[in-house]
């Protein structure tokens, strides 16, 4: 007989506890961040595969490595050359060239902005500069 009323107490109780529940407490509210906190470095792997195929029963061939492509070559600006005309004093020529905009008197294998006077004659004369070799006519 104890043991019914103590199984029938049992099930009174869950039911006067379902109900009238009492309130549970609210959780504190705590601000939350809208961003991720940074990862630090990622660990990271490669596989090797370099083991035999387990269908066809052969290894992998062996990758070629292409070789890297030269790096393109900076374009170079040209320079505004112009050639006037020249002056001859017996055996000492001298040529008026424009580099730029501005006018200068030149004589062979002399170096002005760059610009290095290789030869010349009464039509054209021939400059030098970054590397490149051009021969310019004698302007109008």
């Amino acid at each position: 007989m104890g043991l019914v009323l103590i199984v029938w107490g049992i099930i009174g109780f869950k039911v006067v506890k379902a109900l009238s529940p009492q309130p549970e407490p609210v959780a504190a509210f705590s601000p939350t961040t809208l961003f991720a906190e940074p990862v630090g470095k990622r660990d990271t792997f490669a596989l090797l595969s370099d083991y035999r195929d387990p269908f066809l029963g052969t290894l992998p061939a062996a990758q070629r490595k292409t070789p890297p492509r030269p790096a393109p070559k900076k374009a170079v600006p040209k320079k505004n050359i112009v050639y006037s005309g020249l002056v001859s004093q017996s055996d000492n020529v001298m040529f008026f060239v424009s580099i730029d905009g501005q006018q200068h008197i030149m004589s062979k294998n002399q170096k002005i902005n760059d610009v290095s006077l290789l030869s010349g004659n009464e039509k054209s004369i021939r400059v030098r500069y970054n590397g490149i070799t051009e021969t310019i006519a004698r302007s109008q």
